[in-house]
């Protein structure tokens, strides 16, 4: 029992000794927490305050820098093309419409579509029961006014030899009267067989006047039966063939439109008639494109093109300009604007036509084109790409380059003249070359524009650096604008395909 006493006493005694030293450890604990929270806290505050100190710099130190694409002014070889749409024809002068002449109906047709013709050849005909009656008519009436100019003809023989006789007789009295004057000098004697020589003369020349009046009277009556029965004879002869409708040339039938029985009209005024058929010559084709009006003026003939047919896939066609239009036509009539009317302010196009040098066979009237038509070529030409040329204007470019406190005094500037206000209108072409870290506008001259490059004639140098984009950083610089060149490309990201 004594050794148990002594084993509880020891186990009491020692929770005393531990309650004595606790309260010294607690007591500073707390104090330790406290500091490492506030040197947490004050570190926390100064990376934030050096993190805005960083992000500030750099903000402030791209304030006004402006994201630039830049390109190099450099030669090349450029070509000026011009693209129009249009349809394959043949050539106006190898295609003709036949068109009713008259009313009726189609009795026969003796082709069909695709067809070679010959010139001449019958191809259509209508209703001509009248017309060929009326001919018969006329037939025998101008054979019956033949046979009256038979008679008159021989009327006019029987005139014609008393005439030949008068002449005779005329030309004898004449030498009588001749003999007789001369023998009136001879003497007084033969006065008297000389006033019966002038007697008997004049009485034949009388005979001879007659005569030659009745001849010419003759003469005049049956020119004027033969004249009254062909005339007519000719009408009915054209009315009857205005029936029968040949091949204007020799070619192909590329449009038949009608059918036996139809009914047909001949045009009335400005309308024209009832389109029978169209035959065309397809030996030589072309292409008829509408250019717009902003690219005629750079059109010339025999300036060379390249051909595309939708029939025809991948493959182009060489070809000349061989006409162009002096009218503008409109590109949703295709009538030209002289011939309407009304006055529209829609844009125009003009007809060019282009030969092709070696047609493929089985071209059709209509089929679909596209035409390339070179219109210049520059070898080694000085060339930027045409999104860098920027348009301002004198009054843009002086507003630009001033600066606030300038601009604050245009504003009580005295009141410009008319010619002063035109002036400032003026439109000034340029390009803002790349100068260190900052822009400079440049004004350009520039000359042919091919598909994404364009010829600088003036204003700028081989290698010059100048800003191709963006949009609407272009729209936004002005000389000694700060810049940042990015010219990363703009596309997919690589093994995305997106």
């Amino acid at each position: 029992m004594g050794q148990i006493t002594e084993i509880q006493v020891g186990k009491i005694e020692e929770p005393e000794a531990a309650q004595e030293i606790t309260p010294r450890v607690t007591s500073r604990r707390p104090q330790t927490g406290k500091k490492r929270w506030k040197k947490i806290l004050l570190l926390a505050v100064v990376a934030v305050v050096l993190i805005g100190l960083v992000i500030f710099g750099i903000v402030w130190s791209k304030r006004g820098v402006v994201t630039v694409q830049t390109g190099k002014v450099v030669p090349q070889d450029l070509t000026s093309i011009v693209t129009a749409n249009g349809q394959i024809q043949p050539p106006q002068e190898k295609r003709a419409n036949v068109n009713a002449e008259g009313f009726g109906q189609i009795t026969a047709i003796y082709v069909k579509e695709g067809d070679a013709v010959k010139k001449g050849q019958v191809l259509l005909r209508t209703d001509n029961v009248q017309q060929s009656a009326e001919v018969d008519v006329q037939q025998a009436a101008l054979g019956s006014a033949q046979a009256d100019v038979q008679g008159l003809e021989a009327g006019v023989n029987s005139a014609d030899a008393n005439l030949k006789s008068a002449q005779a007789d005329a030309l004898t009295a004449e030498a009588n009267f001749n003999k007789a004057k001369d023998d009136y000098a001879r003497g007084q004697q033969l006065l008297k067989d000389q006033l019966i020589a002038q007697e008997v003369f004049d009485q034949r020349r009388n005979a001879y006047e007659v005569a030659l009046s009745s001849v010419k009277a003759s003469q005049a009556h049956v020119a004027q039966a033969q004249s009254q029965y062909q005339a007519s004879l000719v009408r009915a002869t054209d009315v009857r063939n205005k029936t029968i409708y040949p091949a204007p040339l020799t070619g192909i039938v590329t449009s038949l439109p009608v059918h036996v029985g139809e009914n047909v009209v001949p045009g009335i005024q400005n309308q024209v008639g009832s389109v029978l058929f169209q035959v065309s010559d397809l030996s030589v084709i072309t292409a008829q494109v509408n250019v717009d009006e902003t690219d005629i003026v750079n059109i010339k003939l025999g300036q060379p093109a390249d051909v595309a047919i939708d029939a025809v896939q991948n493959k182009t066609f060489k070809g000349k300009v061989t006409e162009i239009g002096q009218s503008a036509i409109s590109p949703t009539t295709g009538v030209a604007s002289g011939q309407s009317g009304a006055a529209s302010e829609e844009a125009k196009d003009f007809k060019v036509v282009i030969t092709l040098d070696d047609p493929p066979p089985g071209m059709r009237p209509g089929l679909s084109a596209t035409a390339k038509i070179t219109t210049a070529t520059r070898p080694n030409a000085l060339t930027i790409p045409i999104q860098a040329l920027t348009i301002w204007t004198r009054r843009e470019l002086e507003e630009a380059s001033k600066p606030e406190s300038a601009k604050a005094a245009t504003l009580q500037a005295p009141t410009l003249t008319a010619k002063e206000k035109e002036k400032q209108k003026e439109e000034v072409q340029g390009v803002f070359a790349l100068e260190k870290d900052r822009v400079k506008f440049m004004p350009v001259k520039t000359g042919i524009m091919g598909t994404t490059d364009m010829e600088i004639l003036e204003g700028v140098k081989p290698g010059d650096t100048i800003v191709t984009g963006s949009y609407q950083a272009l729209r936004t610089l002005k000389s000694g604008t700060k810049v940042k060149v990015d010219n990363t490309p703009i596309g997919p990201a690589p093994g995305t395909g997106k």
